[in-house]
Formats: C-alpha cells, sequence, structure tokens
C-alpha cells in the first residue's frame, strides 16, 4: 500500500538576499496550510559552465559547499522557529529552474522563487530562474519580489562607493548621515 505523499512548498536557494526573501515567504506559506518545506540549492562548476566530466574531487568540493550553504540559510533564516514546521533540504548539482520544475512536478507543489533587480550584463549572460519556472513548471509559482530593505542596501553601496576615494569608510557615513 502507498502512502501519501504530504503536498510541500518547494522554494530555491542560491544564498542570495532575493532567495532568502523567498525562503522566509515559502515558511509562511507552508506554516499556513500546512505543508512541508522543501529547500532545494542547485549547485554547478563555479565557472557557470555544466561539464558532465568533472573531475570527482572538484564536483565533491562543489556539493559540499552547496549542502554547507544550504543549512547556513536554513538555520540563519529560520532558526528555531523551524519545530513547527517540517523542514528538508534537497541538493543537486544541475542548472537551478530546470531543476527547481523538476522537483516541484507535482500538481499540488507549490514552486517559490525570488525575483529581483538584475544588471543588463547579467540579464545578456545568465537566464532568469523565476522567468524559467513560471514558463515551465507544472505547478502554481509564487514569485516573491526582492525585501524593500535591499534598495536601501543597495542605496548604501552606492554611497559608500561614492565615499571611498575622499577615504571615508561606512561608520563615517553614518555620523554624517544621522
Amino acid at each position: 500500500m502507498r502512502t501519501a505523499i504530504p503536498p510541500r512548498v518547494v522554494v530555491g536557494l542560491s544564498g542570495s538576499l532575493n532567495s532568502l526573501t523567498a525562503l522566509h515567504r515559502a515558511a509562511t506559506e507552508a506554516r499556513l496550510t500546512g505543508r512541508t518545506l522543501l529547500a532545494v540549492m542547485a549547485y554547478g562548476p563555479r565557472t557557470g559552465a555544466q561539464h558532465p566530466y568533472l573531475p570527482a574531487p572538484i564536483t565533491e568540493q562543489s556539493r559540499h559547499s552547496a549542502v554547507q550553504q544550504l543549512i547556513r540559510a536554513l538555520e540563519g533564516a529560520l532558526g528555531a522557529s523551524r519545530d513547527d514546521l517540517p523542514v528538508e533540504g534537497f541538493v543537486v548539482r544541475g542548472r537551478p529552474g530546470p531543476t527547481l520544475v523538476g522537483v516541484a512536478r507535482r500538481a499540488d507543489d507549490i514552486l517559490v522563487v525570488g525575483t529581483g533587480h538584475r544588471s543588463r550584463l547579467s540579464r545578456a549572460f545568465l537566464p532568469s530562474v523565476a522567468r524559467y519556472c513560471l514558463a515551465h513548471a507544472s505547478c502554481p509559482v509564487l514569485a516573491v519580489p526582492p525585501s524593500p530593505l535591499q534598495h536601501d542596501l543597495e542605496a548604501m553601496r552606492r554611497l559608500n562607493r561614492r565615499m571611498v576615494p575622499w577615504g571615508l569608510g561606512a561608520t563615517d557615513i553614518q555620523d554624517f548621515i544621522f
């Protein structure tokens, strides 16, 4: 006799601020609907290319790094609040878009992905994971916009870049602003 697999909220993680925002939203969705949270991190070679014949030490090192990054993201974002939420982690070698669509293939799954501001260069050379998932997923997809704090963080980075040539650091800027 087959046991019923509980419905899941599948969230893609990359370690970026956008993916952590998506993780928070996915955890909320899982709690509200009584689903299991499945955090997925796809990894590949640092070059971005997908070479099937890489030496084993390189792929094992990449996998270990991805596992550690997934654990840090889950612990940092969810902390002790995971007690009431069933959480599973899944690390797989592959491109993020097709991997997420493949994992969230059941009709009762919900796929949560982060969206964000991308530079012209990244739009030209790196495909959007959120767009891929929206176009190819067979389950509902929740595209989470960036955190409102991200805009403030980017503004501080731009201000810091302008002030560095004058010898001012981040603490000097805070004293200057406040």
